[in-house]
């Protein structure tokens, strides 16, 4: 049996992700996938899925969520507010890090995101084929969910049915403290081609305060600050490998960071790399926000890597079943007895 979510807008750039098709960038096909891995891992983990499973990845604006023909568990992962519309028209302000059990004839808007660019919503036993071993959507190369594109008003997305204990559907649950916020440096290993830049260039581009620029998708982000200038061996390479993470310096000195989408060769100097802990803060920083660089070694950026996952499983230990908020609990209505002394109907 499934359940089917209908798509009543899809807000901004809505894609189904997981966490990206491994062991292709050799053939040109970028990883794709979601930018904060963290966010999707929790969002599932609120509903039970697996930690990889694919989700609804957006961007700027969230979308609207319609449960069909059967109920659906959604988690949500991210700094928005989400709003639940009953059957009967009732509306009700909830916020994130947190699952909701919609049944059919209810929807949900999702809010845009507060201090980030985008935001992961699960759906339980959500049902995507996967193309080249991944649900991750890559739209470039129509790869993916849906054809490989974003996702469109009408849509309609199936997942399992909700098992029932004891007549009761799964509790929803909460994640009571989210991630907290970090407005450190963003860490980076300089190179592989930081031999095209001066000690001056460098120098500067730690020093530098970047701003997001407008030019930001899942491709990569365009910075603006200081320009980097180029020494004698120039602002081009021979097209060298890519990962996300590289932070590219063309002809204009202005650096580019691409990220899950970006080409898998370029032929820009990489003045750095992004470090896996730090990326997808920079990856969802909203647009005109600042940001500066802070240079770490490979082993320490490895170091870096195993505490943020250490952090995260802590983080995830401590999801826990939703306390009545307002609505009724029913695992914890069907389990009770709920009036003490009955023998029978007659007495």
């Amino acid at each position: 049996m499934t359940a089917t979510l209908e798509i009543v807008s899809p807000g901004a750039l809505a894609t189904i992700q997981d966490l990206g098709r491994v062991g292709w960038r050799r053939f040109g096909v970028p990883r794709a996938g979601v930018l904060d891995p963290a966010l999707l891992r929790i969002a599932n983990t609120l509903v039970g899925n697996a930690e990889d499973a694919a989700a609804i990845e957006f961007f700027v604006a969230g979308p609207t969520l319609k449960a069909v023909d059967g109920p659906l568990q959604l988690g949500f992962a991210g700094d928005f507010a989400v709003t639940l519309q009953r059957a009967s028209g009732e509306r009700r302000q909830l916020d994130a890090w947190r699952s909701v059990t919609l049944q059919p004839g209810e929807a949900l808007r999702i809010g845009s995101p507060r201090t980030a660019r985008g935001g992961v919503v699960a759906v339980r036993g959500l049902a995507v084929p996967a193309v080249l071993g991944s649900a991750a959507t890559y739209t470039r190369a129509r790869l993916g969910g849906l054809g490989g594109r974003s996702l469109a008003t009408g849509d309609r997305l199936q997942a399992a049915s909700l098992p029932l204990h004891d007549g009761a559907p799964p509790p929803d649950r909460r994640l009571p403290r989210p991630p907290a916020a970090d407005g450190s440096a963003i860490r980076v290993v300089p190179g592989p081609q930081a031999d095209h830049f001066d000690a001056a260039a460098m120098a500067a581009f730690f020093a530098a305060e970047y701003r997001v620029s407008a030019d930001a998708d899942r491709m990569g982000v365009r910075l603006q600050g200081q320009a980097l200038l180029h020494n004698a061996r120039g602002a081009e390479i021979v097209t060298d490998a890519t990962v996300p993470g590289s932070i590219q310096v063309p002809g204009n000195g202005q650096p580019i960071v691409l990220l899950a989408d970006g080409q898998t060769a370029g032929g820009y100097p990489k003045i750095a790399t992004v470090i896996s802990a730090d990326l997808p803060r920079l990856a969802l920083a909203p647009v005109g926000s600042s940001l500066r660089f802070a240079p770490v070694t490979v082993a320490q950026a490895e170091a870096l890597a195993r505490e943020r996952e250490a952090a995260l499983r802590r983080l995830l230990a401590t999801i826990e079943a939703l306390a009545m908020d307002g609505d009724i609990d029913l695992s914890a209505l069907y389990a009770a007895n709920l009036v003490s002394g009955m023998i029978d109907a007659s007495n």
